[in-house]
């Protein structure tokens, strides 16, 4: 056995089924737990708001080190430079980490293993990636098919916490330990605590007791104005959770599961685990999933260049309150529900014609837990241009979507206060109210609150556009 070994953590920031911990604690007497700030990616659009979460979640970890004999060791700059200066500090002879499939992560990782021990072990998505193709080796690009192969194998069980001691090495730097780094606060942490403890307390929340919230997730999974998620999604975007332990505890709800409908709905919300395994096993094969259409047609499609439409679409000024309050949200606190993502990015490409590229990159800007597989893989979905047969038919009517998801305007009253007054009939689709009523409420349209920037016809117009592009 090795004295010491390093384990870089990534985009795992949890001891519960930590692969690359546990091959650590197998090779060595001792483990340094080490997290690098990468210039590429803290540098990157978005990096800013998903920073302070991340930095939130790093001394959480840390502090769950400390109770099993450990420490974090957080440092900033190239990860081979980082490695390499650790290694001769520890006297380590081998880096453990787990294996992540982004593009930029495997040439990161190939020239880090040229010159270091570097082993990867483990994998991000439930099953392991390379199962979970065609048989010629390809990815799948239709979910039907991906989720039949995914069901039919049998799901691995999650790896507890090590129940031995780290014994880190003690005297090394780290950035945690600097007075005063990363301090600041923001909403999001409110609304989202960083750490493993507050990710599993939300799935135990979720998952667990007859009257458990998944138990009535299929029914309730787009109601804006519930609790019907689990929002957990910025913990899966930084591994603070698990993969394969949601999955576990979804397949437990369904066993448990006090009627049918419970069953139904337990087992839908594994569906959206196994759509993040598509998406991942997709990029994996596909590195420009969020640069080209998975489709050749989309590529055909002329899509309009309207800075001054992008600008109403990102702001919330385009007149439909449903996309309006989504963007206004996720502005103001890094995440929307998933039901106003669709139609926000369905919005942009369909009704405004505008490229889907230019909402993916947005989505990823502000996003806090912004993914660029899970992202890329939903925009080229809702724009209806790869993944799946489908939705390049599909039209989402943003006031139809919100009488069906907010039906008495509570959400959209959070978000836009311009239509507080505005009676239930109205706010969906508040062009439609007539001037006495207007004026009762406070709210004259193309005054107090936009004029629909587009009429609703105009998804239909695209329509044609998307057909005539994909007969070409």
């Amino acid at each position: 056995m090795a004295e010491v070994a390093l384990w870089w953590i990534r985009r795992d920031l949890r001891l519960h089924d930590a692969p690359a911990l546990h091959a650590a604690l197998r090779a060595a007497a001792a483990v340094v737990p080490v997290f690098i700030l990468d210039p590429t990616l803290t540098r990157a659009p978005g990096a800013t708001i998903r920073r302070r979460f991340l930095i939130g979640g790093l001394r959480a970890l840390d502090a769950a080190l400390h109770a099993r004999g450990g420490c974090l060791v957080v440092r900033e700059g190239s990860p081979a430079e980082v490695l390499e200066a650790l290694m001769a500090e520890t006297g380590a002879s081998a880096i453990f980490a787990e294996r992540d499939l982004t593009p930029y992560a495997r040439r990161r990782d190939a020239f880090v293993a040229r010159s270091l021990p570097l082993r990867l072990v483990g994998h991000p998505t439930i099953h392991p990636p390379e199962s979970l193709v065609r048989a010629d080796g390809g990815a799948y690009r239709v979910f039907g098919a991906f989720r039949r192969v995914w069901e039919a194998l049998p799901l691995p069980a999650p790896l507890p916490p090590p129940e031995r001691s780290l014994a880190t090495p003690t005297g090394l730097f780290s950035l945690l330990h600097v007075e005063g780094w990363e301090t600041r606060m923001i909403a999001q942490e409110e609304e989202f605590p960083p750490g493993e403890a507050e990710a599993l307390r939300r799935l135990r929340a979720f998952t667990e007791g007859p009257e458990a919230p998944i138990y009535r997730y299929a029914r309730e999974r787009d109601r804006l104005d519930r609790e019907g998620t689990a929002r957990l999604s910025p913990y899966f975007r930084f591994g603070m959770l698990s993969p394969r332990t949601a999955a576990a505890a979804a397949i437990a709800a369904m066993a448990n599961a006090p009627d049918a409908e419970g069953q139904r709905s337990a087992q839908a919300w594994l569906r959206e685990l196994i759509w993040r395994d598509f998406f991942y096993v997709l990029f994996a094969h596909e590195p420009a999933l969020r640069r080209r259409s998975l489709f050749p047609f989309g590529e055909r499609i002329p899509w309009r260049s309207d800075p001054e439409g992008f600008a109403a679409w990102a702001e919330g000024r385009t007149g439909y309150p449903l996309v309006d309050a989504g963007m206004r949200q996720l502005q103001a606190t890094g995440w929307m529900p998933n039901r106003v993502r669709m139609v926000a990015a369905a919005f942009l490409a369909k009704h405004l014609l505008i490229d889907w590229r230019w909402g993916e990159r947005w989505f990823m800007t502000h996003l806090l837990d912004g993914d660029p597989a899970v992202n890329g893989g939903n925009w080229q979905w809702a724009a209806g241009v790869g993944v799946d047969t489908a939705p390049y038919v599909r039209i989402f009517q943003p006031a139809a979507q919100s009488r069906r998801s907010d039906p008495h305007g509570a959400y959209i009253r959070r978000w836009v206060p311009e239509l507080a007054d505005v009676p239930d009939e109205y706010v969906h689709a508040p062009w439609e109210m007539p001037p006495e009523i207007q004026r009762a409420a406070g709210c004259r349209v193309g005054v107090d609150y936009p004029a629909p920037w587009v009429p609703e016809r105009a998804a239909a117009q695209a329509r044609v556009i998307f057909r005539e592009a994909r007969r070409r």
